[in-house]
């Protein structure tokens, strides 16, 4: 049931268009829906600590919802103002700086809030979470947002058909799923090969949330320098290349390499060589999001991409009771070679399909306009 909040995430997209069609003049279009997003989190995340989660489970999980449809719609107003903050050339920079972002967020929040858990209890907990979401705030409130026209008439289907219309559409599409199935599915396999070779979940969130993340984090960063430096399609092409052995490396302790150097390395191989890819296909989707609509056009591939993620995680895991983690693996990796094969060919979406004409910086007012490719 908890991993069923998952949903909302996927389908954001539904409601993302109006994130892009009801802003707020006074306070900037998506920084009004930061706002808003983040304080009904920060509150949130303070009632649900006042609830004990085995007595009160329901009324938990229905809180657990809100802060789902919470995060989520936040997520949607963060995407769409990157994306009209952001020039192509800063985009690899700005996506590897939110996957570390993430990573760091996932280290603290997931790490080490757990590992705070016995000392300060439930509701110490869930104020520790408030408390970080509340840094944001304090951040967003001192952030002015430049001026933007407002979206009108945004239809869901055909924003969500147009995304993959595009050059190169059907392409990344399909690096899409297979990297979801390759990583995320490799990814939820760890922690159940661990506790079956014997480790103690202890020590298991030492190896994988702390020293996976952060190994992680530099390979992201690197990563959006990376595209910077020598390009898009170089750089699709090595993260695709790179996501193989970060697979097969979790199979070192599934073929009985269980000891701490071993687990140490193949985590180390899997976390700094996974992160490259989600850094390029964040910047890809990006590139296909317009001026007119940047919150929905993202949340569109996103979700999908989520949707694929939950899929083979449900399946891959089911599977693996039954035949074991080996044959999920050497699938995994097989969908990884596959995108390794398909990233050459992607068409990279031209400077020209969206043409953006930015007002004076002392103005902070940018207008956008579209223009056609042949």
């Amino acid at each position: 049931m908890l991993y069923l909040l998952g949903m909302v995430w996927v389908a954001k997209f539904l409601w993302a268009p109006l994130v892009d069609r009801i802003g707020f003049a006074r306070t900037g279009h998506f920084k009004g829906w930061l706002l808003i997003t983040q304080s009904g989190m920060v509150m949130t995340l303070l009632l649900i600590g006042t609830f004990d989660p085995m007595r009160d489970f329901s009324m938990v999980y229905a809180l657990c919802l809100l802060l789902a449809f919470l995060s989520a719609t936040q997520d949607i107003a963060v995407d769409g103002l990157a994306c009209r903050l952001l020039p192509r050339e800063s985009r690899g920079m700005g996506n590897g700086f939110q996957i570390a972002g993430s990573l760091l967020g996932n280290l603290l929040g997931a790490g080490g809030v757990l590992m705070a858990y016995p000392l300060i209890g439930w509701q110490g907990a869930t104020s520790l979470l408030a408390i970080g979401t509340g840094l944001s705030l304090v951040q967003l409130i001192g952030f002015r947002e430049p001026s933007h026209t407002r979206a009108s008439g945004i239809s869901v289907s055909r924003r969500v058909w147009s995304v993959w219309r595009e050059p190169g559409g059907g392409r990344l599409l399909a690096m899409v799923a297979l990297y979801a199935v390759g990583v995320s599915l490799a990814y939820a396999l760890i922690t159940p090969i661990l506790v079956d070779a014997g480790w103690t979940l202890e020590h298991i969130g030492l190896v994988v949330n702390v020293v996976g993340t952060l190994l992680g984090v530099p390979a992201a960063l690197c990563t959006g320098w990376f595209i910077r430096r020598v390009g898009r399609r170089v750089t699709t092409t090595v993260a695709a290349v790179l996501q193989v052995p970060a697979i097969l490396a979790i199979s070192l302790p599934v073929l009985g390499y269980v000891d701490d150097l071993s687990v140490a390395v193949a985590m180390s191989l899997f976390f700094v060589f996974y992160n490259p890819a989600m850094v390029v296909l964040a910047t890809l989707m990006m590139d296909r999001a317009s001026p007119e609509s940047p919150a929905t056009d993202y949340a569109a591939q996103y979700g999908l991409y989520q949707f694929f993620c939950i899929l083979s995680i449900t399946v891959g895991t089911a599977l693996a009771g039954q035949i074991g983690y080996l044959p999920i693996l050497v699938a995994s990796a097989v969908s990884g070679v596959l995108m390794a094969m398909l990233a050459p060919s992607y068409r990279h979406v031209p400077d020209s399909l969206y043409v953006a004409n930015v007002a004076p910086e002392s103005e902070m007012s940018p207008s956008f306009s579209t223009g056609k490719v042949d």
